[in-house]
């Protein structure tokens, strides 16, 4: 049964890599809580800003830039473009440099063209600053390698879920800011349309680079620390739990530079073992320690400590079998809810014309709202099915939600609803699986070649976004006939999942991540 007490005690922890093994969510002076907290509010933020032009987008902007509908469309693509360029770098950065230093590194990029907004004056402009903006989308591969590195395996899908479906909200909750800041302009401020669009993407700037900065004064890089100490961190720890000799194997073709064959396990003697508290200090207790087994403890340090990867391991990776399944997944599930929430207001506009820009905007915003509750309940029931049934229960929930989102998808198209109560709820029927399905994918994630967990992650995550800009180049050359798009999409989603149902979750003989 859950002990609720969890949410703000400090967690027990793994005693070799010290990972929470609970959640501390409501208790940001604790370590594992503070990290959860920056994990997903910084992502938040930057989906905030990532999507702050579709709300505008639709009316305003394009009126005021003399946009095309084939403009507003080629906006949408270019800004997915540079996210998946920007996730294919930050998974290998987050392994070389650690999560903390690449997402803040996102963050603080990414607000640079956010507040550069204001000086866009044609559609030209608009793509070119839109695929800049898309750095903030890359900052969900940190995220999640972030808080992978916070977490143990039995919570691990719980805490990914939650700081990517809290994050996620953003999107939606852009829908309800970004109009309410401009209409706030307008009427209080007195500016004129031109200029309080202009104005309104100052907000988010200011949001993002204060808690860029915080989350690097606050918060650390590991549980044990330095991320250039990982490797002596949990050599120290075997050596202090009885288990002796230099067991953090390099897999092949990994390499760093702080770690030596050469090197010495600390003695037992040490009086480093660190322990972060409900306080974040360092301690030298084990009050808080879970009970493993030798071998477990083994596994944990030569299969789950992050390496440092070259391109040859890199491309072994990401071409294994396994990251191809989390891969084409997320091209479905997040590839949709990407190019979805590009054009959801639009949909709603052409078949709900009473309801203005503001009205559709706010309907649209519920879409990715959703995520607050559906992405960490995808994410809480595949560590259930993890506790009960090991890794196939996390691959066999992910593909079964997967199929049953292709089924709405269809039926959204097939009917193309022009009644209110009907359109909206095969919407949110819709977003109940595919946003489950993407807080599913990213439990399954750390499981796989997790000595290289910020590798799979970022192919992950980009393979979303190449999805995205997919299925919105299909959205492009569909004009207004959105329908035909959304069972398109749903065919593409059962034929892709049914093809990788097969491939065993884990790759045979893997150590660490079982």
């Amino acid at each position: 049964m859950f002990d609720v007490t969890t949410l703000w005690r400090a967690p027990e922890v793994n005693p070799i890599n010290r990972k929470a093994r609970s959640i501390p969510g409501l208790n940001p002076i604790n370590v594992y809580g503070r990290v959860f907290f920056f994990a997903w509010f910084g992502f938040f933020l930057a989906f905030w800003s990532w999507y702050a032009f579709a709300p505008l987008l639709t009316v305003t902007i394009q009126q005021d830039l003399g946009l095309t509908s084939v403009d507003i469309a080629n906006s949408n693509i270019i800004a997915l473009v540079a996210t998946l360029l920007v996730r294919l770098v930050a998974g290998p950065a987050c392994d070389m440099f650690g999560p903390r230093k690449t997402f803040a590194a996102c963050l603080l990029a990414g607000s640079i063209p956010t507040a550069l907004a204001g000086a866009v004056t044609n559609a030209r402009g608009l793509m070119a600053l839109r695929f800049f903006v898309g750095i903030l989308g890359g900052s969900f591969v940190p995220c999640q390698v972030w808080s992978t590195g916070f977490f143990d395996k039995n919570i691990v899908g719980t805490a990914n879920s939650f700081t990517g479906g809290f994050g996620n909200a953003g999107g939606g909750v852009t829908y309800f800011l970004m109009p309410a800041i401009f209409d706030s302009l307008v009427s209080r401020q007195h500016l004129s349309t031109h200029a309080a669009w202009r104005v309104s993407f100052i907000v988010p700037f200011i949001c993002i680079v204060a808690v860029a900065i915080a989350l690097l004064v606050l918060c650390p890089d590991t549980p044990t620390g330095k991320w250039s100490d990982r490797y002596l961190a949990a050599e120290q720890n075997l050596v202090q739990h009885g288990v002796s000799g230099d067991v953090v194997n390099l897999p092949p073709g990994f390499s760093d530079q702080s770690h030596s064959a050469g090197s010495t396990s600390p003695s037992r003697e040490s009086k480093d073992n660190i322990d972060f508290t409900a306080t974040g200090k360092v301690t030298a207790n084990t009050d808080h320690e879970a009970q493993i087994g030798e071998q477990q403890m083994l596994d944990t340090a030569k299969g789950e400590i992050v390496q440092k990867p070259t391109a040859k391991e890199m491309i072994r990776v990401i071409a294994s079998p396994q990251t191809l399944v989390t891969m084409g997944c997320y091209f479905c599930s997040f590839g949709t809810e990407l190019s979805v929430n590009s054009i959801l207001g639009a949909y709603y506009l052409v078949n709900f014309k009473s309801l203005g820009q503001t009205g559709t905007g706010r309907w649209a915003a519920m879409f990715g709202l959703l995520n607050i509750v559906f992405r960490p309940a995808g994410g809480i029931l595949s560590d259930f099915l993890y506790r009960r049934f090991g890794v196939w229960g996390k691959k066999i929930l992910l593909h079964s939600l997967a199929i049953i989102t292709g089924v709405f998808l269809i039926a959204i198209g097939v009917l193309n609803s022009h009644t209110t109560s009907t359109m909206f709820g095969l919407i949110a029927g819709m977003a109940l699986f595919l946003e489950a399905g993407n807080g599913a994918n990213y439990s399954l994630v750390p499981h796989v070649h997790p000595y290289a967990n910020g590798i799979v992650s970022g192919a992950t995550g980009a393979s979303g976004n190449l999805g995205g800009i997919i299925f919105g180049i299909i959205f492009r050359y569909n004009g207004t006939n959105y329908g035909r798009v959304f069972w398109i999409i749903g065919i593409i989603t059962i034929a892709i999942n049914l093809s990788l149902s097969w491939i065993r979750p884990i790759p045979k003989g893997q150590i660490g991540g079982h």
